[in-house]
């Protein structure tokens, strides 16, 4: 039987009882958006979703109050625009949206909100929606990732340059784990951009942000190269970035600033 808590089947009145000021309220982001011609538009939100119910699964074994929230398949992914099938919100209505999530938590006895972010284009929002909804609602606000973003500091294979942002080693594998009836690895090749990675600042990580879309480097849209990826290292990293979730719930149950 299992542990998880999905926060929509509670019913009206159990929220008063159910919920306190300990429990931890989990809103996992995906998207769909195109992922090269090997992984689907909603490999992010798979990803999320996955890492998502196996954490809150196991944080609640651990004794953490956490609870779970549908996850929102539809967010900022305008770097894919130009690939039809992409589904992408603005970055107004995006921030408008998450401020409605944390408006209604606020309702709730709950006072820890934490955005689980399956997607590195909607990273930047995140971070400015967790001030804003402190400000306004004064929740404790969270943003973590099932595994860092490259282009903010997370890590790529060597392989790749550091460069294996989109659809790489990396996200490929991780979907190969977890659905690999969704891959078509035919006719897939690696797509590093190597004259970037030779930069200092200007690349992915480096000091030096940059506007970009996925075009931008390569017409079929993916930036790695998923021609090394295997569904044992997916096991690997999916079952890492459970663990480090669960740690990080860990702290998040006890955080207050310092004090």
């Amino acid at each position: 039987m299992t542990t998880l808590k999905r926060l929509e089947e509670l019913r009206g009145p159990e929220v008063a009882t159910a919920l306190t000021e300990n429990s931890i309220i989990v809103q996992p982001l995906g998207a769909i958006e195109q992922h090269g011609p090997h992984l689907p538009f909603n490999t992010d939100t798979v990803v999320a979703t996955a890492v998502a119910e196996a954490a809150c699964a196991e944080a609640r074994t651990n004794g953490l109050d956490v609870w779970l929230l549908p996850t929102l398949a539809y967010t900022k992914s305008n770097e894919h625009a130009w690939s039809p099938g992409t589904i992408w919100l603005t970055a107004t209505t995006l921030l408008s949206v998450l401020d409605d999530i944390g408006r209604c938590i606020a309702t709730t006895p709950a006072k820890r909100l934490v955005f689980l972010n399956g997607h590195g284009g909607n990273s930047a929002l995140l971070n400015v929606a967790c001030r804003d909804i402190r400000l306004a609602h004064g929740l404790k606000t969270f943003l973590t990732h099932p595994g860092m973003p490259v282009d903010q500091g997370g890590v790529s294979p060597s392989s790749e340059l550091g460069m294996g942002i989109h659809g790489g080693i990396q996200e490929t594998s991780v979907m190969m784990h977890l659905r690999p009836d969704l891959i078509d690895m035919t006719n897939i090749s690696r797509k590093v951009p190597e004259k970037m990675a030779a930069n200092k600042y200007v690349r992915f990580g480096g000091r030096v942000s940059f506007g970009w879309l996925s075009n931008d480097f390569d017409p079929e849209g993916y930036i790695g190269d998923p021609t090394d990826a295997t569904a044992e290292l997916g096991k690997q990293l999916f079952e890492g970035s459970v663990t480090g979730l669960v740690e990080a719930f860990e702290e998040i149950a006890v955080f207050d600033f310092g004090r």
